[in-house]
């Protein structure tokens, strides 16, 4: 798995955590629909910590809680 991956797996988990779906993050988040979209669909290869930071506030956490799971503990390396 790869940043990118583990990023996707992150928030698809917080919005179940949450019970909310895409969509209302996205609005929560005041990030557009078509950005989260692109995001979890792999549209967007290099998700900003801007991007990261604005989910978090819409979830109240911190990046911290965000990045404190197992997902993010064995990536791949990402240079070769």
């Amino acid at each position: 798995m790869n940043i990118g991956e583990a990023t996707v797996a992150r928030i698809k988990e917080l919005c179940s955590e949450s019970g909310i779906t895409l969509n209302k993050l996205a609005t929560i988040s005041g990030i557009t629909q078509s950005t989260l979209n692109n995001v979890v669909n792999g549209r967007n290869k290099s998700t900003t910590i801007v991007t990261i930071k604005k989910i978090c506030d819409g979830l109240d956490i911190t990046i911290k809680d965000f990045f404190n799971s197992d997902l993010f503990d064995s990536l791949s390396q990402e240079i070769k």
